[in-house]
């Protein structure tokens, strides 16, 4: 399972495993206030991309386009983040104010599309036809 939650929201167990994915230390934080697992700075959208879509809602659907574009050229940002996703709970740290319209809500319905679509050897996972 894959959830979200701003970096300025308390740590909870029920996260698990906690990715921040912002190219960018948010602002106002110090590192040591921060309980995370991982810092993915290259699965966020590429600094050109941040920059043009600005959180403006009017660019969402491009945004989005865009950013899957970028995210199909590097699969080994965001693969450890699908494995750990089927091991257990994930959440994906960001920091926009806008809780609709930010690069986390982006990556976790990418990876929604991309574990659906993986075929049961990619996964490990065999299952037994029926009879």
């Amino acid at each position: 399972m894959i959830q979200l939650k701003r970096v300025y929201e308390s740590a909870r167990a029920k996260d698990g495993m906690r990715f921040l994915v912002e190219r960018l230390w948010p602002r106002g934080l110090k590192k040591n206030e921060v309980l995370l697992d991982g810092w993915l700075k290259d699965v966020a959208p590429s600094p050109t991309l941040r920059s043009w879509f600005g959180h403006d809602p009017a660019k969402w659907s491009t945004f989005r386009q865009r950013y899957f574009a970028e995210l199909d050229r590097q699969p080994k940002t965001w693969e450890p983040i699908l494995r750990a996703a089927k091991r257990g709970t994930v959440t994906l740290i960001f920091s926009s104010r806008d809780i609709e319209h930010n690069n986390a809500v982006a990556l976790k319905e990418y990876l929604k599309r991309k574990s659906q679509f993986q075929s049961p050897r990619q996964t490990g996972r065999h299952e037994k036809k029926a009879a």
